[in-house]
């Protein structure tokens, strides 16, 4: 449990030891990666997380869509990768023992300095290959700032929102406000 670097795996062996596995670990292309080490999440980025999981909560059960947060894997277009990502929204039927969902319509990272890069580079790259995809938001801890990147009619398309923006979430039919996102968050 003290090692934390990553480990070769096959995807069959990570999905069978993940759910015994004393800390949460991502699987990226072969290799494991523990989250034990991200242990402990700063009070700015609990926060925007619950808020944004609360604010989005009943507008995805008026759509029939589910929203979660952490706890949840979503596996990559390929199989092959499966991320934690803070927020998660899918509209998949929902299974009681599921542990992996494989069409979010929404996903959320808060970022911070340890994870900025990879879910900036490696991250935005995987879920955007995924057909059901529509908005991803990269979340700031210390700004009110939001990059979102938005599914168009010619790709993807970047965003940026500050101060008392709204962000539309065109699956959801609903809008998410950075008031939402921050509230109760000093240093933003």
């Amino acid at each position: 449990m003290t090692d934390a670097a990553f480990k070769a795996m096959s995807v069959e062996e990570y999905l069978r030891t993940e759910e015994a596995s004393p800390f949460k670990r991502e699987y990226v292309h072969g290799f494991v990666y523990p989250l034990h080490a991200q242990a402990g999440t700063t009070d700015a980025h609990a926060l925007i997380t619950g808020n944004i999981f609360a604010a989005l909560r009943q507008a995805a059960r008026r759509q029939g869509c589910y929203v979660y947060a952490s706890d949840m894997r979503v596996a990559t277009a390929d199989r092959l990768t499966y991320y934690y990502p803070d927020v998660l929204v899918t509209c998949e039927p929902r299974e009681d023992e599921a542990r992996i969902k494989v069409a979010p319509c929404v996903l959320v990272e808060v970022l911070s300095k340890s994870t900025a890069h990879n879910d900036h580079n490696a991250k935005y790259h995987a879920y955007t290959a995924l057909p059901s995809l529509q908005t991803y938001l990269l979340v700031e801890q210390a700004e009110r700032r939001v990059y979102t990147y938005q599914r168009g009619e010619h790709g993807w398309e970047m965003h940026d929102y500050s101060g008392s923006d709204s962000i539309p979430l065109a699956c959801l039919d609903a809008e998410l406000t950075l008031d939402e996102i921050y509230e109760d968050v000093r240093s933003a």
